[in-house]
């Protein structure tokens, strides 16, 4: 398919072919004579062919000299089958790549940019042969069709004043047909001879012809591309969509390249008109035309680029494959690119001034549990703070003194009988089981008691206190074991 694309776009220059090969002749026999060693002859090939259009444009008074694409064969056969499928469209055109008319659509997008390549050169044309009789007259028309039609409509008068309900007629605006009537009573501008004039109704004449031919081009190829490919026309247009086509040489192919080579797809890699190059958007391709991206902030527009650039090849798939041939799936991608556009857009939440709580006079509520009453049962009072804390009713009580401070100790050690006070049991430190029987003693074996005797003979010994318990025992047994006691006074 690709090799066929090719030979089409070949196919566009044979009109173009024919006007030179005369002069193509010409060179041919002037190389010749020049004996192949003349260095100029050599470099004169190199000439970018736009800078020989301009050099062309300041010499010539002929606008057919420098654009020939109104009368090329091409523009006219393309014309004529374009008229030829409206009035009888065929039945079956959806994904078939090998049609004619598809192939027509294609051919007729790779002539619609040439056509617009051929009005900007027009359109200088124009101005450069215009500006001795009106110079303001670029600067307050841009467009380039409506420059012709202000000139066709001006042509050589000086009073613009006459022709004001005319210029309102084509859509100039009040504002701008005021300027040009006050520009044109003070303007520095000369009458045209009728030569000039007659090259500059040519040139005017030529504009107008190549709008209504791309007019034409441009509303077949919309008509068509809603049935060709409808879900990707309806993500980025008609128009778009035929443009994108035609650079990637038809749907088959359009659906192979990935989606961030889809963003510089038919991007203008140098303008031809001569014209400045400041206002020239690098690296932008067909995609950053569509509507989406156009209606975006600039500051979004890359990200709006991105996300048209990969619906579009989930759209040419869809369409591919026919799956959605009433192009309702093409309008779900492009309501859920706007919806993700809007998203990206939100302002970020405002911060909101709180007012402070209302403050909680009583106390707070706290939980309780296993780990609160642990922690309370640990900071309670000992029963040795309580008894530090009592006092007996006219008895003083004992204190200590240290540093000059005294501190009183109440019950402690007084009344109760104990060499020390009993501790609580809740606040009792607990051994577990395991270091229990480590450590542990008989319950009945006195703190007091202990393994070492102090004796006459060898000072201090290891005793068993256990084996004394049971001589004591043994004695006790002996001695008093089998007495008993007697009852006073009883008769025998």
């Amino acid at each position: 398919m690709d090799e066929e694309l090719l030979q089409d776009l070949e196919d566009l220059g044979e009109g173009e072919d024919d006007n030179i090969q005369d002069d193509g002749m010409n060179e041919d026999a002037e190389m010749e004579e020049a004996d192949g060693g003349n260095e100029e002859a050599e470099g004169n090939v190199d000439i970018d062919p736009t800078q020989s259009i301009l050099h062309n444009m300041k010499a010539t008074t002929d606008v057919k000299a420098v654009a020939k694409l109104v009368g090329a064969k091409s523009l006219k056969d393309t014309l004529q089958k374009i008229d030829q499928y409206i009035k009888d469209p065929p039945e079956h055109l959806v994904g078939s790549d090998e049609h004619p008319e598809y192939r027509l659509i294609v051919q007729s997008n790779k002539l619609s940019a040439e056509i617009d390549n051929e009005l900007l050169i027009v359109h200088k044309f124009i101005r450069d042969k215009y500006a001795p009789k009106f110079p303001e007259l670029e600067q307050l028309v841009l467009n380039p069709l409506d420059y012709a039609r202000v000139v066709q409509i001006i042509d050589n008068r000086m009073d613009v004043m006459a022709v004001g309900d005319q210029l309102r007629q084509i859509g100039i605006p009040f504002q701008t047909v005021m300027l040009l009537t006050i520009e044109a009573q003070t303007t520095k501008g000369r009458p045209l001879t009728e030569a000039e004039m007659i090259a500059v109704r040519e040139a005017c004449q030529m504009a107008l012809e190549l709008e209504a031919a791309k007019r034409k081009i441009f509303e077949y190829i919309e008509l068509r591309m809603s049935i060709i490919a409808p879900n990707l026309s309806a993500i980025v247009g008609s128009g778009i969509a035929a443009k994108l086509l035609g650079v990637a040489g038809g749907l088959a192919a359009f659906l192979k390249i990935p989606a961030c080579n889809v963003l510089v797809l038919g991007q203008q890699r140098k303008i031809s008109s001569g014209l400045s190059i400041i206002g020239q958007k690098k690296h932008m391709g067909l995609v950053y035309n569509c509507t989406v991206v156009v209606r975006t902030p600039e500051e979004y527009q890359r990200r709006a680029a991105k996300l048209v650039a990969a619906k579009c090849v989930l759209a040419a798939r869809i369409d591919r494959t026919q799956q959605s041939p009433d192009g309702s799936a093409g309008r779900k991608l492009r309501e859920d690119i706007e919806k993700k556009l809007e998203k990206e857009m939100e302002p970020p939440p405002g911060k909101s001034i709180r007012a402070l709580p209302v403050p909680d006079e009583g106390p707070k509520k706290r939980r309780g549990g296993k780990q609160a009453r642990k922690m309370k049962e640990k900071m309670a009072m000992t029963e040795l703070r309580r008894q530090q804390n009592r006092m007996s009713f006219g008895v003083a009580e004992e204190e200590v003194g240290a540093m000059d401070r005294t501190k009183g100790l109440g019950l402690i050690g007084g009344s109760t009988g104990k060499i020390r006070v009993a501790a609580d049991a809740r606040t009792k430190v607990k051994l577990s089981k395991k270091y229990r029987t480590m450590t542990g003693s008989s319950g009945n074996t006195s703190g007091l008691s202990s393994s070492l005797a102090f004796t006459p003979v060898q000072g201090l010994e290891l005793e068993n206190p256990e084996a004394s318990k049971q001589r004591v025992k043994e004695a006790n047994d002996k001695y008093f074991g089998g007495g008993k006691f007697l009852k006073v006074g009883e008769k025998s």
